[in-house]
């Protein structure tokens, strides 16, 4: 039972590395759908919100990843 909880993790790893990336991105979707569904949004700009948002989670990731190897923690 564990080695099949092992391989389940590695396997659920291979697509969600950063969980915080990952739920902050589905966060930035659903809020940008809900943008473009209800409050008129155009979708051009919906995607340009998703593209720069995007953009910034990453750049995010990346600080907080650089920040932790710095302290010796990555």
């Amino acid at each position: 039972m564990t080695a099949i909880k092992t391989v389940l993790a590695e396997l659920l790893g291979l697509f969600i590395d950063d969980g915080a990336l990952a739920l902050a991105a589905i966060v930035l979707i659903a809020a940008v759908a809900a943008a473009v569904r209800w409050a008129g949004l155009p979708g051009l700009g919906g995607g340009l919100l998703i593209l720069a948002g995007c953009l910034l989670i990453l750049a995010e990731s990346l600080a907080r990843a650089a920040r932790a190897r710095r302290r010796g923690g990555g």
